[in-house]
């Protein structure tokens, strides 16, 4: 090889690697509804688990991406160790899909029919409507398609690259030479180990190796051991990514550590063994493109049936191998926001999406104590609101701050607007904690001073607080289950709060000049009527994000005149409805 065959070999394996990572990261993005449907039905079911890890591995072609989050889950809480052994093992399987797609590359033949499944036949013809459908398409599932076929494109064009710079490699005596060393089974898989470590990718090792095969310089007695020994690099990545994690997410990436090295032991044995006694003529003729995906294929298949039944040793092996820390920190509800989540966007967009809606429960909790307060006063109540208050909080800061740097990642149209609503939600959840707390100190120094409100000015505050509650809960509904229909009724209701404030604080109002009430009545009164508005207003808020985001769009006051001005039925039927349910 001369120096610019060199150069030829570096960039082929630059858009060998590009093409592979973007091919990898369309896939993630189209399949990120079907992965998170997928993953909600985690089970203890081992060949359930097994299917699991296959199934969501072909879709993301990354065994590693798969192993990642499943030290994630562990790490958050979401899964047992027992669970992931098996997915780990399907997750092996998965991966091998990525070196079929690579054996296109040693499809020979003088045949049209032949020469037009030649991957430098199709993929011109990729590259060109993956660019089309990525510049021309205003869907999210087109681009993300137009963007597998691109990474596609590129990453065979790469091998291509690399395969046409190594040509001379077969003359080469050196390279001989070199490769008769990695022909002895433990060189060979050493050598395999350290490249994938380092690439963090069994698939694009494995696709390098192919490349290299299609020079014709290397044979069976050097891939087979390479190809093992890739098998073991690749656990580098989940082993890296449990670094910080806890006890149960080491012990995930120590199981796939010893599911790999238990299989090539074994393997390597018995094959290397039978080589001995029967001398496999095979050994020494060159492997191609298919050989290589069929042995990668047949090692991940050969070892999950010999290790299936042996997934409760593994995880006592793991058990033994990573010892419990005394005081290691429980596992809490902000442990799902792991940065491991960040890698697939779409599942880290559903659990903010969970937390959030968990943070509105605790608000409405709140504001439902709290209006219990003014009729029936418990001290429980109030620490129980001032509690809620301090996790609101906790929540409003863990969750944004994760969102933040979510928003920075490789994110779809769809999983954008997820964010932004999120964002702009968060704010108006945390207010109504905020509020809760004030009425609660409202009913405190009614209770404390002994304030007597008249008996009409008790029934004025019920309804309004029936009416504030009511709407909160539809704020929360809609969110929970991103129901739009729901969202509808919540402004037609904030305007009848609206006027509820202001003809309480007029009756109030007479009744000061009646001296039915007093001024410090008034006061307290006037601060709880506020409070209200403000929940009511920040539910408004809630209902026109999801209305909008719905609708792609981002214009709050646009909304609001519509809905207010321009005479839709359905609002209107809904505020005569409110108004005759909440009329004082």
């Amino acid at each position: 090889m001369d120096f610019f065959s060199i150069l030829s070999l570096l960039g082929g394996l630059a858009l060998f690697l590009y093409g592979m990572n973007s091919m990898g990261e369309g896939l993630k993005k189209l399949s990120g509804g079907k992965l998170k449907s997928i993953l909600g039905r985690l089970t203890s079911n081992r060949f359930k688990g097994f299917f699991l890890g296959f199934a969501v591995t072909a879709l993301i072609q990354s065994s590693s991406a798969t192993t990642v989050m499943l030290v994630g889950f562990v790490n958050s809480g979401i899964m047992k160790l027992s669970q992931t052994i098996s997915i780990i093992m399907g997750a092996n399987i998965g991966t091998t899909v990525t070196a079929w797609l690579l054996s296109l590359s040693g499809i020979s033949g003088d045949s049209f029919w032949v020469k037009i499944f030649k991957p430098s036949s199709f993929t011109p013809i990729l590259a060109v409507v993956g660019v089309i459908m990525t510049m021309a398409s205003n869907k999210d599932k087109n681009r993300d398609i137009g963007s597998i076929l691109i990474g596609f494109s590129i990453l065979m064009f790469g091998m291509e690259t690399m395969s046409s710079s190594m040509d001379g490699l077969k003359d080469s005596t050196a390279f001989s030479h070199m490769l008769v060393m990695f022909a002895n089974p433990v060189m060979g898989i050493l050598m395999g180990t350290v490249l994938t470590a380092i690439i963090q990718s069994s698939s694009a090792s494995v696709g390098i190796l192919q490349a290299l095969s299609l020079s014709g310089a290397i044979n069976f007695s050097t891939a087979l051991p390479i190809i093992l020994g890739q098998n073991i690099g690749t656990t580098i990545t989940p082993i890296l990514s449990a670094i910080n994690g806890n006890t149960d997410s080491k012990r995930v990436a120590i199981s796939c550590l010893y599911i790999k090295l238990i299989g090539v032991i074994i393997i390597s044995v018995i094959f290397y063994t039978l080589n001995m006694i029967m001398r496999f003529s095979f050994m020494d003729s060159t492997i191609g493109v298919v050989s290589i995906a069929v042995i990668h294929t047949l090692f991940n298949i050969l070892s999950t049936v010999i290790l299936m039944p042996f997934c409760n040793s593994i995880e006592k092996l793991a058990d033994i191998s990573i010892r419990s820390k005394k005081e290691e920190k429980k596992t809490d509800v902000f442990d799902t926001l792991d940065e491991r989540f960040l890698s697939v966007p779409s599942f880290a967009v559903e659990k903010c999406h969970q937390l959030v809606c968990q943070m509105a429960d605790i608000s409405n909790s709140s504001i439902i104590k709290a209006t219990e307060l003014l009729r029936n006063f418990d001290k429980k109540k109030i620490k129980q609101i001032n509690d809620s208050e301090d996790l609101v909080d906790t929540y409003e800061d863990k969750i944004s701050t994760y969102l933040v740097r979510l928003a920075g990642s490789k994110l779809s149209d769809k999983d954008s607007r997820e964010v932004t609503k999120l964002l702009h939600v968060i704010g108006d959840v945390e207010r109504i904690s905020d509020h809760a707390v004030n009425i609660m100190r409202g009913a405190e120094e009614i209770n404390s001073k002994e304030i007597k409100f008249s008996e009409e000015a008790i029934r004025e505050i019920h309804i309004i607080s029936d009416a504030v509650c009511e709407i909160l809960s539809l704020a929360v509904e809609a969110l929970k289950n991103e129901d739009c229909e729901i969202a509808k009724k919540v402004e037609p209701l904030e305007q009848i709060i609206d006027k509820l404030k202001y003809k309480i604080k007029n009756n109030h109002v007479a009744r000061l000049r009646d001296g039915n009430c007093t001024v410090e009545m008034g006061f307290i009164l006037s601060d709880l009527l506020n409070n209200y508005e403000r929940v009511s207003d920040h539910c408004s808020n809630i209902a026109v994000c999801l209305l909008e985001i719905a609708n792609n769009s981002f214009e709050t006051h646009e909304y609001l005149n519509h809905v207010k001005n321009d005479g839709e039925n359905e609002f209107f039927e809904l505020y005569a409805a409110y108004r005759k349910k909440y009329s004082i």
